[in-house]
């Protein structure tokens, strides 16, 4: 069963294309945009996620990436190594198993000066349940991995999968031993949704099992939304 699911899932995503090298969406304006349009520096500066402007841009090797202040904009062409997430944004706990899949803005971690990005909050706590190992395994496999696109390393790195692999319901298991009496509940969306007919972000931009985040400056901004067509300029 699992080698007929696998084919399946190879043959739908030779029809969607390999994906790109980092987590990245379009937008109207023709960008290659990361973070959902969520300001890379301000994680440092704040210590938490705060919305992009798509009015204050700017990009780096083809990414671009949103910020709430000039001031920040500013702060990251000076040093963009220093902001970009690791791993292209894609999930960190994914990253240590060769998977690039999963990009939720508001699931993140610093560490050492670091920024890890997770696919949703599940990732998030499974990843800490061993970060320094998870760390030290995804940074020796990026550098294989990094210039791959998404889907086809995603399916890759899930057919042939590393000896240290663990599948999501023994991480499950453990993170309850770790934290008994509490409920760790998520809905990833599947498979096929994750690895085929969406793209990374998605679940966290249209809001599946969590609030809808949506794109600055995008039909889908639930900011500009709320405030109304008459207020919606420099948002």
């Amino acid at each position: 069963m699992e080698v007929r699911v696998a084919l399946l899932v190879f043959a739908a995503a030779l029809l969607s294309g390999c994906g790109t090298t980092h987590a990245t969406i379009d937008t109207s304006r023709g960008e290659q945009l990361m973070l959902l349009g969520y300001d890379p520096v301000a994680y440092f500066t704040d210590a938490k996620p705060v919305r992009g402007k798509h009015t204050i841009a700017a990009a780096n090797e083809g990414r671009t990436y949103y910020f709430a202040t000039p001031e920040h904009r500013a702060a990251f062409l000076a040093a963009p190594a220093k902001y970009e997430p690791q791993y292209g944004g894609f999930c960190s706990n994914g990253a240590p198993y060769g998977v690039k899949m999963g990009s939720d803005p508001t699931q993140f971690e610093l560490r050492g000066k670091r920024l890890f990005i997770f696919g949703d909050v599940q990732g998030r706590e499974f990843w800490l349940l061993d970060r320094e190992d998870n760390i030290r395994h995804a940074d020796e496999l990026w550098t294989e991995i990094r210039d791959k696109g998404w889907r086809t390393q995603s399916l890759k790195a899930w057919i042939f999968k590393v000896p240290r692999y663990r599948t999501g319901r023994e991480l499950m298991v453990r993170w309850r031993e770790e934290h008994p009496g509490r409920e760790l509940n998520y809905d990833t969306g599947g498979t096929l949704n994750n690895l085929v007919f969406k793209y990374p972000g998605w679940r966290a931009r249209e809001g599946y099992s969590q609030e809808a985040l949506g794109v600055p400056g995008e039909p889908d901004d639930p900011v500009a939304r709320r405030r109304g067509p008459a207020q919606t300029g420099g948002s």
